[in-house]
């Protein structure tokens, strides 16, 4: 990985770009959705498309670190998700403690940091302290920082900042975005340069709602599942390709 002289990181080339530099974003986040719609296509419970989907995670945080990401959040599981029936939801709280179990020690010696995005509250006590020692296990890491925003909800994230905020006894005038930043679960990740959401659904589902005002999307009509390494690099080639102007006039070419 090497970097231009803005001091932006541009990956190897691939078989597809020649000898073309691009450019690999910070951060990625990803709505990793289809999961249910996935095994219901092959006749499977939906919790087989769950589990098929947490063992692809697996495989694109190995990518992405190849290709250079810095920052990868995923969003695993939303405040909404509460809302589906009683087995899945157990379910899905089973595998997140088998996942923590099995992978974290994996993550850890590939130098993954993880951190736990969204609210513990709710969860059972047994899942907050596993949570809890998947994050201090890893924290020093600095290859890459897995963001798992679990029991998360981009508006539910703003009401609990401002909440904070009150309680320290901010003034209002003491109040602006760099500080407002540092009340949201995410405080000290950058901003996602590109959100990918999978399965085409186009939709932004209540996810990172302050944190991607700027990003660039990409919508796929793949299954999460599915989403493979060389999606991923579909990905960051559409991104290279986007010109990031956060509201100025676009460069101009001479």
């Amino acid at each position: 990985m090497r970097s231009n002289a803005s001091g932006a990181q541009t990956a190897p080339p691939t078989s597809s770009s020649s000898s073309e530099q691009r450019r690999v974003p910070v951060h990625v986040a990803i709505i990793m959705d289809g999961n249910g719609r996935w095994a219901q296509a092959r006749g499977l419970p939906r919790l087989a498309g769950h589990r098929a989907g947490t063992e692809n995670l697996r495989r694109i945080i190995d990518a992405s670190m190849d290709f250079g990401i810095q920052y990868l959040t995923v969003y695993a599981f939303s405040t909404e998700n509460w809302g589906r029936p009683k087995d899945e939801v157990e379910g899905l709280m089973n595998i997140l403690e088998e996942v923590i179990d099995t992978e974290v020690p994996r993550l850890h010696e590939k130098g993954v940091q993880v951190r736990h995005i969204g609210a513990l509250e709710g969860l059972r006590p047994e899942l907050q302290r596993k949570i809890r020692e998947s994050e201090e296990l890893t924290r020093n890491n600095k290859r890459l920082v897995l963001g798992v925003a679990f029991n998360y909800g981009g508006r539910a994230e703003i009401v609990h900042a401002v909440r904070r905020i009150i309680a320290d006894g901010l003034r209002p005038e003491d109040v602006d975005e760099a500080t407002f930043a540092r009340y949201l679960y995410t405080a000290g990740m950058p901003d996602p340069d590109l959100v990918i959401r999978t399965s085409g659904e186009q939709r932004i589902s209540n996810f990172l709602l302050w944190q991607a005002a700027y990003a660039e999307w990409y919508f796929t009509p793949v299954y999460w599942p599915d989403f493979d390494r060389e999606e991923l690099r579909k990905a960051l080639e559409e991104y290279s390709r986007r010109e990031r102007r956060f509201g100025r006039v676009p460069t101009s070419k001479s």
